[in-house]
C-alpha cells in the first residue's frame, strides 16, 4: 500500500486552441468596439442603437423560425416512426437540414456588433449553411475516425478517455471487497430487541 502524496506531475504543454481561443475573443470584441465606434462616429449613436436592436429583433424571429421548424420536423420523424411508415424520398427533409446553423446564425444577429452581425446574416444563407455543414460533417467523422484508428473501436476510446485522469496517468485497478459477516449486536440474532424508551 502506498502512502504520502504522489510524485508532482509533469506540466503538460498547453493545447494551440486554449491559447489562441482566448486571443480570438479579446481580438473579436476590439474589432466589434472599433467599428462600433467608428459607425457611431460617422451615422451617430441613434444608427448604432437601431442597428443593434434591428439585429437582436432579427435575431429572434430567425431562432424562433428554425426551432419551429425543428419541433415540427421532430413530431414528423415520431409520427412516422409510430405508424411505421417510410420517409418520404428516403432521406432528410431539405427544410429541416441546417437548422442549427440557422439558429447560430439567430443567435449571432443577437449579439450586439457589426462583425456577428454579419456572419450571422452569412450563415441566413442556404448555400452557405450548407457549405458549414459539409464542412463540420467532414471534420467529426475525421476526427472519429482518428479516435477509432488510435484505440481499436470506438467502445475503446470512450473507454480509454474514461480510465485517464485529468493530469495523463492511467489509473487502471481491480476492486477486491472482503465482506466481513455482519456483526452480531449485543441482542444477536435472538429476535425482537427491547424498546429503547423507557
Amino acid at each position: 500500500m502506498m502512502t504520502g502524496s504522489p510524485p508532482p506531475a509533469a506540466r503538460t504543454p498547453r493545447s494551440r486552441a486554449r491559447t489562441l481561443v482566448p486571443v480570438g475573443v479579446a481580438a473579436w470584441l476590439v474589432l466589434e468596439i472599433w467599428l462600433l465606434s467608428l459607425v457611431a462616429g460617422a451615422a451617430g449613436g441613434l444608427a448604432v442603437l437601431v442597428l443593434l436592436v434591428a439585429g437582436g429583433v432579427l435575431g429572434a424571429a430567425v431562432i424562433k423560425r428554425a426551432g419551429r421548424r425543428a419541433f415540427r420536423t421532430l413530431t414528423e420523424t415520431l409520427q412516422r416512426q409510430q405508424g411505421a411508415t417510410p420517409a418520404p424520398g428516403d432521406g432528410p427533409d431539405r427544410a429541416s437540414t441546417g437548422n442549427g446553423f440557422l439558429m447560430l446564425g439567430g443567435l449571432l444577429l443577437m449579439i450586439p456588433g457589426l462583425v456577428s452581425d454579419v456572419a450571422g446574416l452569412l450563415l441566413l444563407l442556404p448555400p452557405v449553411r450548407a457549405a458549414a455543414g459539409r464542412y463540420a460533417e467532414r471534420t467529426l467523422e475525421r476526427r472519429m475516425r482518428a479516435a477509432v484508428s488510435g484505440h481499436g473501436s470506438l467502445g475503446d476510446a470512450f473507454q480509454q478517455a474514461r480510465i485517464h485522469r485529468p493530469d495523463g496517468k492511467v489509473v487502471q485497478g481491480e476492486v477486491i471487497r472482503d465482506d466481513a459477516p455482519p456483526r452480531s449486536g449485543a441482542y444477536g440474532d435472538e429476535g425482537p430487541r427491547p424498546p429503547l424508551n423507557r
